[in-house]
């Protein structure tokens, strides 16, 4: 059976797959392992280890004797660099996204290039600190000038995980283009200050999203035991030829069986750790008040802006439900068993009105149910329902940010909310005039990345079901007031 092979690498789950030509997940295997310090004591992820599962994940898929393995491509988290020196070895840890910035280096740098306002709205990224990856690089410049000197490519990490295996140095566009304030989005180009700080010398070259490079995968012949640090080299003239892609961001790859499956104005509601609110149908240019609330543009793999909006509403249930989970004596995971309860949600309605509302910043920067006591709550089911609708409060202002005044009647909800069926049903409540829809696109990042090369490894036509969609309707009277 023909097959592409997808690595699908996310912050906390790591994900093997083979999908086949009708876009079928035919193998599946997910791990997580722990993270890691980097030389301040900061948690990171452990590179060597991620680095050595990529090899061992490869060998896996490829030596699976009923599949024929044709290409491969990769998604993983954003906001994260590799570092290589000249002989393609990792010289430095993968820093964690959320590490502290430095405010006075921060400060610097905005006085350098016009101010934060100016910088965040040309690069359409929020000043996210390290998860702006560009100053990532630029802290190792002015804070480790001997570090920044070894350093010959700086790799997003989808394109280290293509490097392992292709042996190619590369850029792609969709890394670029999420809030790391690297990219000029009026002018389709680095901005000026990459350009000025000598930047570019680090970055290797952009390479298409939908493009491919064929080579004989380095160290994926059965039993190799190359190591995963070093450059590609000594590669075996018997290993078979793969067609190989650059990597994709993962958010941006989430996107892709949407944009292939549908014309009509959408927006796209991607759930995990973060919620990230995607709108390809908003071409308003970004406000310094939507900026001042964690509003952005991406980029598609064919280079065209997407207006979103990002919450971190996925890491607070995370956090949430443990607290849950403590004080009501239960699994982590029982919330799964909870089903929605419109009277539960109109009892918590009525005593929501009491509350003073909140604006936009404040809304945003925590929910409520942080705040709340448990004591407040006979039952876990009421607490959960509770904690839902806190994080609701926020992805309606949230979401609303890149849908109000676009065409856009339709909300689909991908990842781990769209099997949520309080978090749905509250959904549909908070945009009683949109259509809502659960949105099944089994591992819609990992066949994102299968279609973005899709010309190259498969001959069949586009299925016609990429998305299986469950409607949500609300009743009006339970609309949020």
């Amino acid at each position: 059976m023909n097959c592409i092979a997808i690595l699908d690498i996310g912050k906390t789950n790591k994900k093997l797959f083979l999908i086949n030509e009708q876009y079928h997940i035919v193998y599946e295997r997910g791990v997580s392992f722990p993270e890691t310090k980097d030389e301040d004591g900061d948690n990171c992820e452990d590179i060597r280890l991620l680095t050595r599962w990529v090899k061992d994940g490869l060998i896996e898929l490829t030596t699976q004797p009923a599949f024929h393995v044709k290409a491969m491509n990769f998604s993983t988290y954003g906001a994260s660099f590799v570092y290589l020196n000249e002989k393609g070895e990792v010289i430095a840890p993968l820093y964690n996204y959320l590490k502290s910035y430095p405010t006075t280096l921060q400060d610097d740098f905005n006085n350098k290039y016009g101010g934060q306002l100016q910088i965040c709205s040309e690069t359409a990224s929020p000043a996210l600190g390290s998860l702006n990856a560009g100053l990532q690089l630029y802290r190792i410049k002015e804070q480790q000038p001997e570090l920044y000197k070894q350093i010959r490519y700086a790799l997003h990490l989808p394109q280290y995980v293509s490097y392992l295996i292709s042996g190619k140095f590369m850029t792609d566009i969709t890394s670029i283009g999420c809030h790391t304030m690297l990219w000029d989005f009026a002018n389709q180009q680095y901005h000026h200050w990459v350009k000025e700080e000598g930047l570019l010398e680090k970055l290797p070259a952009i390479f298409p999203g939908d493009e491919v490079v064929t080579c004989k995968a380095n160290g994926l012949e059965e039993g190799s035991n190359n190591d995963s640090s070093n450059s590609p080299h000594g590669v075996s003239t018997t290993a078979p030829d793969y067609l190989v892609g650059a990597g994709l961001h993962d958010s941006s790859a989430a996107l892709i069986p949407y944009l292939e499956s549908f014309r009509e104005p959408f927006i796209l509601i991607s759930t995990g750790t973060w919620c990230i609110t995607l709108n390809p149908f908003n071409t308003q240019t970004l406000t310094p008040e939507e900026l001042e609330q964690d509003c952005l543009c991406y980029l598609t793999y064919q280079g065209r802006p997407v207006k979103a909006a990002r919450l971190f509403a996925g890491n607070e249930h995370e956090q949430q439900v443990r607290r849950l989970s403590e004080y009501y004596q239960t699994p982590v995971n029982y919330y799964q068993q909870i089903a929605f309860d419109p009277a539960i949600f109109a009892q918590l309605q009525a005593t929501a009105v009491k509350e003073a509302p909140l604006s936009g910043k404040d809304l945003l920067r925590a929910s409520r149910f942080a705040h709340r006591s448990l004591s407040d709550f006979t039952s876990y089911e009421i607490a959960y329902h509770q904690l839902i609708m806190d994080l609701m409060e926020q992805q309606q202002h949230s979401t609303a940010l890149v849908t109000t005044g676009t065409a856009v009647r339709r909300i689909f909800v991908d990842g781990g909310f769209g099997k949520n069926p309080v978090y749905m049903h509250m959904l549909a409540a908070a945009f009683p005039q949109m259509e809502v829809f659960a949105a099944s696109v089994a591992q819609a990042t990992a066949i994102g990345a299968a279609l973005a090369i899709h010309r190259h490894w498969n001959t069949q036509a586009l299925p016609g079901d990429l998305v299986q969609m469950r409607h949500y309707a609300m009743n009006r009277e339970l609309a949020y007031r």
